[in-house]
């Protein structure tokens, strides 16, 4: 009778460990947070930020970490569009969620211009441009198309939050990396063409946050917020304008190329130096109610995907401040970026030691499974 029981439950716990892996790769690839390449934007960005402050090894650190990272998101998206798709498709229909498909558009770009800052070749660099464009292309318009004609829609105070400026940090994407290409094109119709479309994305990605921040200020105002939805990614907030702001940085350095946007320059300074100073209006105010949030209503910092939303506005900003200060001869802004460099650096490091300890877990899980003691 024992060495029956004994047999049973050995064939009891291989079963349970046989189904306790499906349920680990579901949660895992099927759970995947919509906004995850907000990875490889926050990582990007901070390593532009090192290099163009002269610290080259984190630099290549953070872009050989971003070379996985990277791809290894793209595999896990692809499964999770083949195996989950209903969970895909719950979150596209989301009104929280599906701006996080933002992400995979900005993180392209981000990586693009990270190669090409740290000395790539140009070829990765405008392949990674072309996708840019045509994922913007696919996410912008299946957003705002499904948002529009889908019949059940949340009230605002649910449904809008500061993840949607991501589709202004994803547009902005496209020519902050383009105008940084254009640089190295000879003079003529080709680079003509990429400014405009760059310059055409610019002004467009100004007026969707002009748009957005209103509706978000509205909500802020007079809507009651808990600390559980005053999230991450209301920070996004000033990323969105910090990454304006270098959008117009880089086409002031390179329009004495091309006459058209030489003419418009002064336009740009104005303009550029208008979303500069929203995004530092926004920092304080955030820290505010990050310290409301964690200090006063004594919500428990943990890891969290949406904190990679944190990290990127404040490596934005320290490279924007950067750009900016070289294309407005406003050399003193160069101490405001240095500072900021070592909160940035910090924010990453914090994240990823949060994000390396919830795949520790996972793996020991996944041990634990194969072991047949789960």
């Amino acid at each position: 009778m024992s060495a029956s029981s004994g047999t049973s439950s050995a064939s009891s716990g291989s079963r349970d460990a046989a189904a306790a892996r499906p349920r680990l790769f579901a949660d895992g690839i099927g759970g995947l947070f919509p906004g995850y390449f907000a990875l490889v934007m926050a990582t990007g960005i901070v390593s532009i930020a090192c290099r163009l402050s002269g610290l080259e090894w984190l630099a290549w650190s953070l872009l050989w970490l971003n070379l996985i990272a990277y791809p290894v998101l793209w595999l896990a998206t692809i499964l999770r569009f083949v195996r989950y798709w209903p969970r895909v498709r719950a979150d596209l229909l989301d009104h929280g969620r599906a701006p996080g498909f933002f992400t995979v558009v900005a993180g392209t770009s981000v990586l693009g211009a990270q190669l090409l800052v740290l000395g790539a070749g140009p070829g990765a660099p405008w392949a990674l441009w072309f996708a840019t464009l045509a994922l913007w292309a696919v996410v912008t318009y299946g957003f705002f198309a499904i948002v529009t004609v889908k019949q059940d829609k949340p009230p605002i105070e649910t449904g809008l939050n500061g993840a949607w400026l991501i589709a202004v940090v994803a547009t902005q994407s496209v020519p902050v990396l383009g105008a940084l290409l254009a640089r190295d094109l000879p003079p003529g119709p080709a680079r003509q063409a990429v400014l405009f479309v760059c310059l055409c994305l610019f002004f467009v990605g100004c007026l969707l946050y002009l748009v957005l921040i209103t509706l978000i200020l509205y909500r802020f105002i007079f809507f009651r917020f808990t600390s559980v939805q005053l999230a991450p990614p209301y920070w996004i907030n000033m990323g969105a304008v910090a990454i304006t702001t270098l959008a117009g940085a880089n086409l002031l350095a390179v329009a004495p190329s091309w006459l058209f946007l030489e003419s418009m320059a002064p336009f740009l300074r104005g303009l550029t130096m208008l979303f500069w100073a929203m995004a530092t209006w926004w920092i304080p105010l955030l820290v505010i109610l990050g310290v409301w949030r964690h200090g006063i209503q004594r919500l428990r910092l943990g890891y969290d995907p949406q904190y990679w939303g944190l990290v990127f506005p404040i490596g934005m900003y320290t490279t924007c401040t950067i750009r900016l200060a070289a294309a407005l001869d406003l050399p003193f802004l160069l101490r405001i970026a240095h500072g900021f460099l070592y909160i940035a650096i910090a924010a990453w490091g914090l994240t990823f030691a949060g994000f390396v300890l919830g795949l520790a877990k996972i793996a020991k899980r996944g041990a634990a499974a194969s072991a047949g003691l789960m």
